[in-house]
């Protein structure tokens, strides 16, 4: 599949380049779009407080910690949805093989382009340019044989840069990576890597099939495959939601069990009603509880019938929350709910989880 020509699109700092750009007075300032309270979170920070060392995913009173002149603007998703609908309409001008990762990313086979244009490269750089032009907004591309490659390609100059990685040199370029920057290995595998030597792709091409799957199950071959440059999933244009789920973030965190009895059943509540709105089927529940120190536990049950009512969902809830400790020392920030693993491959979705706050944040 060597012959395959795979681009990856980045928008930078999307949200928060989209206020920049509706907001003249913003531009060159650290923002960050979030909702502004002891419970809110950065949804994106530009990359003025980046510099600070604000990121996505951050409480917004650490983010003002970090950055005391930081600027926090309140998100506008029917905006943001708006510019990605524009974003994807250019996109289509080249090809139709499209994979979104998200509002604000994706992949882009251009093995047979609409244009006839020989080189992945020219096509990304087109693309950009019209985005910059049309859209006066900018974006990182990577460019290569595979998905896994030009992914990481598109990170190597962001922002508003363009990476190609061709086959030839894959090999050296792999085997310089931190291990960090592979695809799919998060903190916890890292360190786990770590502990097992592996630091570079170099370090984990040495690692046999074998010790990889003993160690990380079905992983393991995928570790494997991308030491070695192999990547053979197609950019897929339609997808099979595989869960259904919700979650409340707390105003204040719980601990008594007659509320978090009573938000767990509100979030059970909003669970059937996503469910029986996009007609979903799956057979496992999984319960997430965030504490207040943000560390979070997930814990499942698998069942032989479709779970989909209340009388279904709630005694599994109770059951799996009975395996949580949870305490006044060590109370609750969220509570999340999930069904999943469908009984048929029918709904043709992206698979989300979709967050319902008590206390509304605009985060993804």
């Amino acid at each position: 599949m060597i012959d395959r020509k795979i681009i990856h699109i980045d928008m930078d700092a999307f949200f928060a380049s989209v206020e920049q750009r509706d907001r003249p007075e913003l531009r060159g300032l650290p923002v960050a779009v979030g909702h502004d309270g002891p419970r809110g979170v950065v949804s994106t920070a530009s990359y003025e407080a980046r510099r600070f060392g604000v990121r996505s995913a951050m409480p917004m009173v650490r983010a003002k910690r970090l950055c005391p002149q930081l600027v926090i603007v309140p998100g506008r998703h029917s905006v943001y949805k708006a510019v990605s609908k524009r974003i994807h309409e250019i996109f289509c001008d080249y090809t139709d093989i499209i994979e979104p990762l998200s509002i604000d990313e994706a992949f882009l086979d251009v093995t047979e382009n609409k244009r006839g244009i020989s080189l992945a490269a020219d096509i990304a750089s087109e693309i950009r340019r019209r985005i910059r032009d049309e859209l006066q907004l900018t974006a990182s591309a990577g460019v290569s044989y595979n998905k896994f490659l030009a992914k990481i390609a598109s990170d190597i100059r962001k922002p508003d840069g363009l990476t190609v990685i061709h086959p030839d040199r894959a090999a050296d370029f792999i085997a310089d990576l931190k291990i960090e920057q592979f695809w799919g290995v998060g903190p916890r595998t890292a360190d786990r890597m770590h502990f097992m030597g592996i630091f570079t792709g170099r370090d984990l091409l040495r690692c046999s099939l074998r010790h990889l799957t003993e160690v990380f199950g079905k992983m393991g071959r995928t570790y494997y495959d991308f030491a070695r440059g192999i990547d053979l999933r197609p950019v897929e244009t339609e997808y099979v939601r595989k869960s259904v789920g919700c979650e409340h973030t707390f105003a204040e965190d719980i601990s008594a069990c007659s509320a978090v009895i009573i938000e767990l059943y509100h979030t059970v509540l909003e669970l059937v009603d996503r469910i029986d709105k996009d007609r979903f089927e799956g057979r496992t529940l999984t319960l997430k509880i965030k504490f207040g120190d943000f560390t979070q536990i997930t814990r499942s049950l698998t069942q032989q019938r479709i779970l989909t009512s209340k009388d279904d969902i709630l005694p599994l809830s109770k059951r799996l929350l009975k395996e949580v400790d949870y305490s006044t020392d060590r109370s609750i920030r969220l509570i999340g709910l999930a069904v999943s693993n469908p009984s048929q491959e029918a709904n043709m979705h992206m698979e989300e989880w979709v967050e319902g706050f008590l206390e509304f944040d605009d985060w993804e």
